[in-house]
């Protein structure tokens, strides 16, 4: 079963089921109203941003929104793809249109853990020591290419990206709000590589997966990208203020008891598929940690919220499972050897657990 079948596509994300439209608990219809007037009236810089990165990105809505809506949800993003796919490109369009602190770290194997996170400097004029702050230090780090850096760097990314703060010498210093480290790994080009260890994987929110254009996006990549000239600057349209103040609305938003226990059972199932009815025991070595039950919640509100919805329906929760399950999702050698992938398991799971 090929990978590339199994992924969203992104014209699913403006349809979603119409039986889903409307909340699960009517009990509940008078606060989900005010829930979604705060929503509509704080996304309004969304669908500029999504403009301003079009402009720039040819027909990869997907990503696009994928990037949105891990801002919003206050988590981090791992992408893969082959080179050439406006990976790079995309994080920093998407930096650049939002007016904030940006950074982008070319990762090598000769790099140190202070080249990221910084250093104290001895000042001999003076007989003290000043502290340097690394690149780490902004809203929007780009780690290009993380998978180039040998462990002991990409050690140095965890406690900033899951503590949100950096220890140099005695002193702990917070990083800035928003702050967001958004990674790219090239998956074909293994050697002068280091794999990145499930603990580092499983502190990214996202990983998604960038295929290919299909003919008409190919065609306008040539129309918009051959020529000598450089593109017009990307105009920052949002502020940090308003994805902070975005993020507080998506907290607030409606998700049912039914919803909740739908995500629990799908992060449960890839960790005892048996007890779901599911013959994939000899497929599945490790499952998605409780990590992943928080993150599938809060990207289905994030989902909703870049819909313009102030409740999350199920099929939110389907349309972002692949993206936060597909590597936290361990597969045997068994399963390698008939060919399934974490995301097959997953497509496999989506389809036989009953929907609410």
């Amino acid at each position: 079963m090929s990978t590339a079948t199994l992924n969203p596509q992104p014209r699913r994300d403006e349809a979603p089921l119409d039986r889903f439209r409307a909340p699960l608990n009517v009990n509940h219809n008078t606060s989900i109203q005010a829930i979604n007037e705060s929503v509509q009236r704080t996304s309004t810089w969304v669908q500029p941003l999504q403009q301003e990165m079009s402009r720039v990105i040819v027909g990869q809505k997907y990503l696009v929104d994928r990037l949105i809506i891990s801002l919003v949800a206050n988590g981090h993003v791992l992408l893969e793809g082959v080179p050439g796919l406006a990976k790079t490109l995309a994080l920093k369009t998407l930096a650049t249109a939002i007016q904030s602190r940006f950074q982008r770290i070319q990762f090598t194997p000769d790099m140190l853990p202070a080249d990221i996170v910084g250093t104290l400097i001895y000042n001999p004029r003076e007989g003290t020591f000043n502290t340097k702050q690394g690149p780490i230090f902004s809203n929007l780090v780009l780690a290009d290419e993380i998978n180039r850096a040998p462990a002991k760097v990409q050690s140095a990314l965890l406690e900033a990206m899951q503590e949100r703060q950096v220890t140099i010498g005695d002193t702990t210093y917070p990083l800035p709000e928003p702050f967001l480290v958004m990674a790219t790994q090239n998956p074909v080009e293994q050697e002068g590589t280091y794999p990145l260890p499930e603990a580092q994987v499983d502190r990214f929110m996202l990983k998604l997966v960038i295929t290919y254009p299909n003919r008409a996006e190919e065609r306008a990549i040539l129309d918009t990208m051959a020529t000598t000239e450089a593109l017009a600057p990307v105009t920052p349209v949002v502020t940090c203020e308003n994805i902070i103040e975005s993020r507080r609305v998506v907290n607030s938003i409606y998700i049912d008891d039914k919803v909740k226990d739908y995500i629990v059972d799908i992060v449960l199932a890839t960790r005892d598929p048996k007890a779901y009815g599911l013959d994939l025991g000899g497929y599945i070595e490790y499952g998605a940690s409780p990590r992943a039950t928080i993150a599938l919640t809060l990207v289905s509100k994030a989902y909703a919220f870049l819909q313009g919805r102030g409740y999350v329906t199920p099929q939110d929760v389907k349309m972002m499972a692949h993206d936060v399950l597909r590597h936290r999702v361990t597969v045997t050698y068994e399963a390698e050897a008939e060919n399934l992938s974490s995301e097959d398991i997953v497509t496999k799971i989506l389809d036989i657990l009953p929907v609410p």
